[in-house]
Parts: structure tokens; sequence; C-alpha cells
């Protein structure tokens, strides 16, 4: 699986620490998001939000801010989104990777979430 990760100022150590688990399990990690060459993506700022806001203008793109595990979980489960948004000022780097990890690991549901994921994007 091919992982994607980008960050701002606030999120070098996060991203070492991302970066450093996700190889040690396997995964293809490059330091892009927005080329289209990867099965999920991960975005790390500050706040999480300025950088969900902006991975969110590109087609296909479905990001969810997620400050939790159990957030993470939905925002898959429910949402199928692609890619997670990490605040790094918000949570610790073990609570980052761990977000990662639920994310990653969490299937969309499909069903009756379904219908609000067809909604979701613009064209």
């Amino acid at each position: 699986m091919k992982i994607s990760i980008g960050n701002d100022h606030a999120g070098p150590d996060y991203k070492k620490a991302i970066v450093a688990m996700l190889k040690a399990k396997g995964y293809e990690v490059t330091n892009y998001v927005s080329e289209g060459k990867a099965d999920f993506g991960i975005v790390i700022c500050g706040s999480g939000n300025g950088i969900a806001m902006t991975v969110n203008k590109h087609p296909k793109v479905r990001a969810g801010l997620c400050w939790t595990k159990e957030i993470a979980y939905l925002t898959r489960l429910h949402n199928d989104a692609n890619i997670v948004s990490i605040p790094a000022r918000f949570t610790s780097i073990p609570q980052a990777v761990e977000i990662v990890e639920t994310f990653l690991t969490t299937a969309f549901e499909g069903g009756r979430h379904q219908n609000r994921v067809n909604k979701i994007a613009c064209s």
C-alpha cells in the first residue's frame, strides 16, 4: 500500500515518527499528497484545519480532521476518508501514530453511508 505524507512547520517531528512506523509495517511512503499516486494520505499542521481545507479542494480527496483514534475510526468507517489530517498542537506524537494506525486499518462500512459519501464531491 502506498501512503503519501505532507506537513507544515508544525509537523516535522510527527512526520518522522509516523514514517518510521509506516516503513516498519511495510508501507511505501512518499513525501507528497496531491499527485494521486497513493492509496491514502496523511497531512499534519498545527490545528489540522488549514491543511485539511487545502487538500479537500482537490478532486477525489476526502480528508478528515482526527485528534483521537476513535474519530479516525469513524472517519474511515462512515465517511470513507482517504486522507487523515492530524493537529500537531493538539495531539502527542504517540497519539498521532495511533491515529494513523487506526485510520489505515479501518475499512469503509459502505451501506447507508455510501449515499452521503457520493454527495461529497463537487464535480
